[in-house]
């Protein structure tokens, strides 16, 4: 498992580059205001919490009994897709908080679910085993697991389809948040005079 720093900066520096690259091209061509930087830093923020937010039991468990015990709240697994939809309701309501606006509501909602996936991709890719499917299945599932150089030598078909799953999974961690942000204001724009 990684350690939660690097949580937030796959998530900031991989997943949500848009915001960094746009507030320091903003920045360089001195085209940024303060309001602007504070909604770039807030959205950050927002979702450096939500990249962190699976191991959020590892506080109380630290203060109660000095474990870091993390992955559990009682017998729910914080990793996986149910807890994960948990992020995007509090995303919601912390951007509806913000914005007084359902629409930003939503896309607040959809950043910090890709925010809190972002966290489960990290994790299987680093210990290869997440619950995703609880409560379907308590079975711990890996998606990076069979995508080594030995799952190519055995079952061809079980590399391939890992493979693809893989990918799909990242693209979409990684579509997710561009759509949620170019909603909340930040986009690339295809110049058609710059070709």
């Amino acid at each position: 498992m990684p350690y939660p720093v690097a949580h937030v900066m796959f998530f900031v520096f991989c997943i949500c580059s848009i915001t960094v690259y746009t507030t320091v091209a903003g920045i360089l061509r001195r085209e940024s205001t303060t309001e602007n930087i504070a909604h770039t830093l807030l959205l950050l923020v927002i979702g450096s919490f939500f990249a962190l937010y699976p191991d959020i039991t590892v506080v109380y468990n630290i203060i109660v009994h000095g474990t870091l015990e993390h992955t559990t709240i009682g017998p729910l697994p914080t990793h996986s897709l149910l807890f994960s939809a948990s992020a995007a309701f509090l995303g919601a309501i912390v951007g509806y908080r913000i914005y007084r606006d359902y629409n930003k509501a939503v896309y607040m909602g959809l950043f910090a679910e890709s925010a809190s996936l972002s966290h489960l991709l990290l994790d299987d890719i680093a210990k290869g085993g997440i619950n995703y499917f609880y409560p379907i299945s308590d079975r711990p599932i890996s998606v990076f697991s069979h995508m080594d150089i030995g799952g190519a030598c055995g079952d061809r078909f079980t590399y391939i389809l890992a493979s693809y799953a893989a990918v799909i999974y990242i693209a979409f961690v990684i579509m997710m948040a561009l759509f949620a942000l170019e909603h909340l204001g930040f986009e690339f724009r295809n110049r058609a005079g710059n070709r």
